[in-house]
């Protein structure tokens, strides 16, 4: 392979193990796998989670579900994002929850004639809207929702939650207790028609690490179970309120030298002509490049790892190809292995170091990666 991804097991498991010993008995932990699991791979993480506790998975569209089912994970998966109205029938056939905030779906749900008894049910899961205005339902709407629920048959609610929309990038958490309380009132309703929900859950990674008010009996690991923090923020805060975790970081990209070359000083490097070496150099070719996630935005400021030292990226990611300076690293050959995401000996190249060159954050550089990647797990 010219390029590979190597997944612990070890750190996803002590991870999901270290959110078992923070939270209480009595809650529950969903492993939130979409995104191809935040580039982890979503079949062998999942499979990994539910070895180390957790209870359910969550993921982002139908497609995704099958594939979990078809691995042969019976545990609960609850689909986060929209399900079109043709594939409803594949959700109740394969038990998969998935989430409503629409009469359109209800009503799609009532000519499907499912219920009764021995029927199939729908099970689902309300999506309050509290004031992240993404997806959800709230007011009088919400009334309404609950009313036609009720009137169809084999609908089942098995949920309530919502989604905090400023928890993780501030240290200011008076927004979320807003939206906590605007939650609370939406239960209160769902309990004045006699439901309720088997699962009530409000708290993303962020939220499960610093307001155990939060968590209801089921949180929503995203990316902290893959080892890394939500934000700086919320790393500062757990700090200050002693709530820190230790977490390990799971996912270890590598490639390999396919060339090294002597360039003379003065040479450019890589399409455009944008960066020139300043002294008779060595460079090696990497066969990755952005097809592969490797983000063109890096082009010329970030760094790799061979033989344990970082070797800065010379002008352009091409997009199967890139070139690092190896001219202060001995010995440098061809096939020699090149991290580019993770630990390399006592040096570590981190999703946080490259969202910050990036001016995003860890999570779209994980979610980026190719999907096509062959995942390792060790």
């Amino acid at each position: 392979m010219k390029t590979w991804i190597e997944i612990s097991a070890a750190a996803l498991k002590h991870n999901i193990r270290a959110f078992r010993e923070h939270l209480a008995k009595n809650v529950s932990i969903m492993a939130v796998v979409k995104a191809n699991a935040y580039g982890h791979g979503l079949v062998e993480s999942a499979k990994i989670f539910g070895q180390a506790g957790a209870v359910c998975f969550g993921v982002d569209n139908v497609e995704e579900g099958m594939v979990l089912r078809k691995s042969g994970i019976k545990k609960p998966i609850l689909i986060l994002g929209y399900t079109v109205q043709n594939r409803l029938k594949d959700c109740i056939k394969n038990n998969l929850s998935f989430v409503v905030y629409n009469s359109e779906t209800i009503r799609a749900l009532g000519k499907l004639k499912i219920g009764g008894r021995g029927g199939r049910r729908a099970l689902v899961h309300l999506k309050i809207e509290t004031g992240t205005g993404r997806q959800g339902v709230a007011g009088a709407e919400l009334e309404k929702l609950i009313k036609q629920i009720k009137r169809t048959s084999g609908v089942v609610v098995e949920g309530a939650y919502t989604h905090f929309a400023n928890i993780e990038d501030t240290t200011d958490h008076s927004y979320a207790d807003r939206q906590l309380k605007k939650f609370q009132a939406a239960l209160a309703l769902l309990k004045k028609y006699n439901i309720d929900p088997l699962w009530k859950h409000t708290a993303c990674s962020a939220a499960a690490i610093l307001f155990p008010e939060t968590h209801f009996n089921l949180v929503r690991l995203g990316i902290s179970a893959y080892g890394l923090w939500p934000s700086k923020e919320t790393l500062a805060v757990a700090r200050q309120h002693k709530r820190l975790l230790e977490l390990q970081p799971a996912l270890t990209w590598k490639t390999v030298v396919a060339q090294v070359k002597n360039v003379k000083r003065g040479e450019a490097i890589s399409y455009g002509l944008t960066e020139r070496v300043s002294r008779n150099s060595q460079i090696a070719v990497l066969p990755v490049g952005y097809c592969d996630g490797y983000d063109r935005g890096l082009s010329g400021s970030a760094y790799v790892l061979i033989h344990g030292r970082r070797a800065k990226i010379m002008g352009r990611v091409c997009m199967n190809m890139m070139m690092a300076d190896v001219t202060d690293i001995p010995r440098v050959k061809v096939e020699d292995e090149v991290v580019l995401l993770g630990r390399q000996y006592k040096e570590i190249i981190t999703a946080e170091e490259l969202a910050n060159r990036l001016g995003t954050i860890s999570y779209e550089v994980m979610a980026r990666l190719n999907p096509g990647i062959i995942r390792q797990v060790v």
